[in-house]
């Protein structure tokens, strides 16, 4: 609970307010709409007070920490304002996680519980079983074994209002992966996430109340739940929810609930282009896109100006900002090519790659690293400090993106100075996928990178060496490792080579094998 320490001053915030501010403004509007469904501002708020009342009675309260398994439908928003309204710390989970990594979340936060929506309960269920953790369900029938949230609310008092928070306080811990080593959770505050949906309705984005949000991007993932779901709360707007994307479905509900903007990766934007082919359905009341996750083909751009008569609007940004660092701001013309230029309040500078150990800005126009500082970041990697201070150097975040800066502040990505792959959005890195190929009988040594793709963006690659007579095909190995990863994350591309390119001091050449055609 908060406790009057004047060193850290008095102030008190909480991301649930922006739930219930909006529920006491605009009671009887529209704020989430799924199939047919229809959830207005003072009823989502209404059963999120139910929600957190059943997590109270079980003894959730401020600093504890509860894992959420959910895809996008209105649960998620009522079980996400819930926990944050109890002063708890809100641990999305991947929804196409594997049970064994489940695991890994559930234990690497110290999660009490995982709420976990049916669908998803063959791979959530195994995950909590394994990592000991209480296990509730949403979304299941009457009569199951397993506890219902929504049984247990209806026997519970609601509460009446949010706990108030310190600025400081973790609100979410996302976990995001680099190049080596297993994902981090990195803490977001109230502070930062509340901040940001103000810059953003203020001076970034054009939401209004009375919108209508393209809500298909993951809600567990960094930029739907801020830019589509605090976001577009915050500004009174209706969020139309798609559980499970597709082109055809998006391209449907854009026309049939007047949506004005949408809110997407890249891969969704192809895929509402190849929609638009075979339908003859327009979306007449789009205003415009918002891009994000990865770099937008520039082809892309101006194929949707050209199909859709409206502009995209393309930005940047990381879990550990947010998101939102930079972008093409909404009221001018976007800038293709660009990510735009810094959001208020937020420094983005380039500085030396090389130099790690220190923050050396280097001048307008130059190559080098994206540095980030500013009200954004996030508070550092639950239980790494190392890897806390690697990130954070002299108070600026190394993104470990290479770009440069134009004199008049627009913001250019040029490479990757990780060996992170991006596939649809999705962070992927490396190792962790060597792992589990290595973890094959007949695999003797695996090199994992990534390769441009025209619809995902990147596609995972792996170059294998077998071991002598084995007899293990590329197919064999795929199924291997899907069985084992998330489906973003397996290799799709496999090649089976007698020896791997090494440097001079042994390391595995990646960028020779992407550089090498597929199929040779």
């Amino acid at each position: 609970m908060i406790t009057n320490n004047p060193a850290d001053g008095f102030a008190t915030i909480s991301v649930a307010a922006i739930l219930a501010e909006s529920a006491r403004r605009t009671p009887e509007s529209v704020a989430l709409i799924v199939g047919q469904d229809k959830t207005t501002y003072a009823t989502l708020w209404r059963e999120t007070r139910a929600y957190a009342g059943a997590l109270r009675a079980r003894g959730i309260g401020p600093g504890a920490a509860v894992a959420v398994l959910i895809p996008n439908v209105p649960d998620f928003a009522r079980v996400y304002y819930a926990i944050l309204s109890l002063g708890a710390i809100v641990v999305p989970v991947h929804a196409l996680l594997k049970a064994r990594e489940i695991d890994y979340v559930l234990q690497d936060s110290g999660a009490r519980m995982l709420i976990c929506a049916a669908p998803l309960l063959t791979e959530g269920a195994a995950g909590a079983a394994s990592a000991g953790v209480d296990l509730l369900t949403v979304m299941a029938p009457d009569g199951g074994a397993l506890p219902r949230l929504e049984d247990e609310a209806a026997e519970s008092q609601p509460i009446d209002t949010y706990v108030p928070c310190r600025p400081s306080d973790t609100a979410t811990i996302l976990y995001t992966s680099g190049t080596t080593g297993k994902p981090k959770g990195a803490l977001g505050t109230h502070f930062a996430l509340v901040e940001q949906t103000s810059v953003l309705l203020t001076s970034v984005m054009d939401f209004k109340p009375g919108d209508v949000l393209f809500g298909g991007l993951p809600l567990f993932h960094t930029f739907g739940q801020t830019v589509v779901l605090n976001a577009g709360l915050r500004a009174g707007a209706t969020i139309v929810l798609l559980p499970r994307f597709t082109g055809e479905g998006a391209l449907n509900l854009l026309a049939e609930h007047n949506v004005n903007i949408f809110v997407g990766v890249p891969t969704m934007y192809v895929a509402l282009l190849e929609a638009a082919k075979a339908l003859q359905v327009r979306p007449a009341a789009l205003r415009y896109g918002i891009s994000g996750g990865a770099s937008l083909p520039l082809a892309v751009m101006d194929k949707f100006r050209d199909v859709f008569g409206v502009e995209i609007h393309e930005g940047y940004g990381l879990t550990e900002t947010s998101p939102v660092a930079a972008f093409n701001h909404v009221g001018a013309p976007p800038r293709p090519g660009t990510i735009g230029v810094a959001i208020w309040g937020v420094d983005i500078e380039i500085a030396r790659a090389e130099t790690v150990e220190s923050i050396e800005l280097l001048p307008r126009g130059e190559l080098g690293e994206l540095v980030v500082r500013g009200h954004l970041l996030m508070k550092g990697y639950l239980n790494q400090p190392e890897a806390t201070a690697e990130a954070v150097v002299d108070g600026w975040f190394r993104t470990g993106d290479l770009g440069t800066k134009g004199d008049d502040g627009y913001l250019t990505i040029v490479d990757r100075k990780k060996d992170m792959i991006i596939r649809n959005g999705y962070n992927v890195y490396p190792r962790e996928v060597e792992e589990i190929l290595l973890t094959h009988p007949q695999v003797v040594s695996a090199a994992v990178y990534g390769i441009p793709h025209d619809v995902h963006g990147q596609e995972i690659a792996a170059a294998i060496v077998l071991d002598a007579g084995a007899t293990a095909t590329e197919t064999e190995l795929m199924e291997f490792a899907s069985a084992q990863l998330a489906a973003y994350k397996y290799p799709r591309v496999i090649r089976l080579l007698a020896e791997l390119p090494l440097g001079p001091s042994g390391k595995i050449l990646k960028r020779t094998l992407a550089a090498e055609p597929v199929g040779s």
